[in-house]
């Protein structure tokens, strides 16, 4: 009976074993590796977001360059656009006219190859060759102005359209006097205008 409970004893001892895996113990998995926190990836982190920074400072700058660029070519475009005026029957500069005429300088330095053509008008008073020859001594004197200051005379022309092409239709001072002009037409190197 000793040896029916020893082989009993025995056998549930196998058991045991073999239902626990044979007797090894189950692998334990391994820990995971965790990187070396000596800031790394921070830097590169850091130094990408700089890039970026420093790329879209650059485009921001080029971008501001650019419209400023186009606001003084817009600018220097308008200036020598702008009409001037005389005072009845005269072709005379003013002051005013001068005025004009100087901003008209600089933008015509900065820019050689612009060239310009001068038309001369005059108001309904007076015949109409009269008014022909009185245009044509405005934009004559403008040209005279211009070339007084360095200019070459080859930068410019000149037609005179008398009262032919009135700014404003009316028989009074206003249209009168809005009609005494020589306005200015650029006829080469509009496309590549820079602010002076």
């Amino acid at each position: 009976m000793c040896n029916a409970r020893f082989v009993l004893g025995a056998f549930a001892a196998s058991l045991l074993i073999a239902g626990c895996g044979g007797g090894q113990p189950n692998p334990v998995p391994p820990a995971p590796i965790e990187p070396a926190d000596d800031g790394r990836a921070q830097f590169v982190a850091d130094s990408i977001a700089d890039a970026r920074a420093r790329a879209d400072s650059i485009a921001a700058a080029e971008l501001a360059a650019r419209q400023a660029a186009e606001r003084a070519a817009a600018a220097a475009r308008r200036t020598l656009q702008q009409t001037v005026y005389f005072e009845y029957d005269e072709s005379t500069i003013t002051a005013a006219t001068e005025a004009a005429l100087r901003a008209k300088v600089e933008v015509l330095r900065a820019n050689p190859g612009v060239r310009l053509r001068m038309e001369g008008h005059a108001d309904e008073r007076g015949t109409s060759e009269y008014n022909i020859a009185l245009g044509n001594e405005r934009a004559e004197s403008v040209i005279e102005y211009l070339t007084n200051f360095g200019l070459s005379g080859d930068r410019f022309t000149s037609v005179s359209y008398g009262e032919e092409q009135p700014a404003m239709q009316g028989s009074n001072d206003e249209a009168w006097s809005l009609n005494r002009r020589v306005e200015f037409v650029i006829t080469a190197g509009g496309d590549s205008i820079v602010g002076s």
